[in-house]
């Protein structure tokens, strides 16, 4: 690097955002994650010694801190340092980086450590390119990922890293980021008069959403489009932060962890019946900008998957909800949806539906059975081979029941389904009761516990 190099990296640091110019220079100015990087603990010690010497990912929230321990790592080894962002760079970057990697273990015994942010943005392909020079140690690879790397990095690459997950900042970890900011002459606010109201800075604190940068960013722009008073101060208030930062960010991508996980809390709390929590993980996809339509799809398939029978009216509702919405959209069409979470959370419920997967195991494990001729299509054979002889159409007997066979001979006597006692399924649990000993009678076969008292 020659001088006017070294003067161009000392006006951008300058010039850079406050969140780039405040990132810490030292393992003790960094903020948070101290069950990965506090004292004693196993990264901090690699760190410190330079013994980095297995490959590692770290995942997390934006905000939290991958990239900047990346470059403290940077700071403390005596390896050549490669950073490169997998949304620029592609498998010609690489080859780059290895040839000069190769040239510089064989010229002068120095190892190197290429970090990838983004790395999950690297397809299969690119990421397979970078496994054999990870697996004979040409290269040390620290990944930075927003995503969970054991769906999105190669599992070849998860298997030979150490994997740190960061956590999102708490606000009282965040406010000691506030103070500096304001404190730090050199790269902060320390040399102008800068003063924030304290409900203006909790607003930022809380709205910022665990993530440094989204709090230095709104710092940033409250001071720089607020002038001065004539005391020269520079007064940050209530109303001024609200725009800076608006409202707080949501880590949710429809194709990321988040998506998936808060669909999966969302389910489980109307199965579990408990409306308050379904409500809140309904708001927050909503308020992320969640698809209703995929919402609305779930909630059909919970319908019948674990209410069922036990109220055979909640499948009606929740498709009339998904009609609703498309017929009005959104933002009114949120209501239909809200009263289908609500019906479904507060229904009874049933998994018996589950008996189709108990059927097809069977058929699975022993192959289908033979169709009684009884059963059989009597509209082209009755004459030649018989089928249909000896069926009882049911409708002319008491009850619109009569008992026969139903089943293949292998499986007379076994029960798919069992009805539960819920709602609406307890009634047609006392009625399959009473045809299942009627018919047991007929078959002469032993009769079915009674499981109706």
């Amino acid at each position: 690097m020659d001088l006017f190099d070294h003067a161009l990296n000392e006006n951008l640091h300058h010039e850079a955002p406050l969140a780039a110019r405040l990132r810490p220079r030292t393992l003790d100015e960094f903020i948070g994650q101290d069950h990965i990087i506090g004292e004693g603990k196993l990264l901090r010690r690699a760190i410190i010694a330079d013994r980095l010497f297995s490959s590692i990912l770290f995942t997390g929230p934006p905000g939290t801190g991958k990239t900047t321990l990346a470059r403290l790592i940077a700071q403390h080894t005596q390896a050549h340092f490669e950073n490169i962002s997998a949304v620029l760079a592609g498998v010609a970057d690489l080859r780059r980086v290895i040839t000069e990697a190769t040239d510089r273990r064989r010229l002068y015994h120095r190892r190197t450590i290429l970090f990838v942010d983004e790395v999950h943005r690297w397809n299969k392909a690119q990421q397979d390119a970078l496994l054999p020079h990870v697996e004979n140690g040409m290269v040390t690879l620290i990944g930075a990922t927003t995503e969970n790397p054991y769906f999105d990095v190669i599992p070849a690459l998860v298997s030979r890293s150490r994997i740190f997950q960061l956590e999102p900042l708490t606000e009282e970890q965040l406010a000691v980021i506030f103070k500096r900011a304001l404190a730090d002459e050199e790269f902060g606010y320390g040399k102008r008069q800068v003063l924030f109201d304290e409900k203006a800075r909790e607003h930022l604190l809380h709205q910022a959403g665990g993530d440094a940068r989204n709090l230095l960013n709104a710092i940033e722009l409250a001071v720089e489009t607020t002038p001065a008073g004539d005391d020269g101060a520079i007064h940050i208030t209530l109303d001024v932060a609200q725009e800076s930062i608006q409202k707080r960010t949501l880590l949710y991508d429809r194709m990321g962890d988040e998506h998936y996980d808060t669909i999966s809390a969302f389910i489980k709390s109307v199965r579990g019946s408990d409306p308050d929590a379904a409500l809140y993980w309904l708001a927050k996809m909503i308020f992320a900008g969640e698809d209703p339509r995929f919402i609305l799809r779930r909630l059909i398939v919970l319908s019948g998957e674990d209410i069922g029978l036990a109220d055979p009216q909640a499948l009606q509702l929740v498709a009339a909800a998904a009609y609703a919405y498309e017929y009005i959209g959104m933002p009114e069409g949120i209501y239909p949806i809200v009263e289908a979470t609500l019906y479904l959370a507060t229904a009874p419920k049933s998994n018996s539906t589950g008996a189709y997967f108990a059927a097809r195991a069977e058929i699975e494990q022993n192959g289908a059975g033979p169709v009684p001729v009884h059963l059989m299509d009597s509209n082209r054979d009755a004459k030649g081979f018989g089928h249909g002889k000896g069926y009882q159409y049911p409708h002319p007997f008491p009850g619109h029941f009569i008992p026969q066979q139903y089943l293949p001979d292998n499986l007379l006597g076994k029960h798919f389904y069992e009805p539960t006692d819920q709602g609406y399924e307890q009634q047609a649990g006392e009625r399959v009761a009473r045809w299942r000993k009627a018919q047991a009678q007929a078959l002469g076969l032993e009769a079915p516990p009674d499981n109706t008292k």
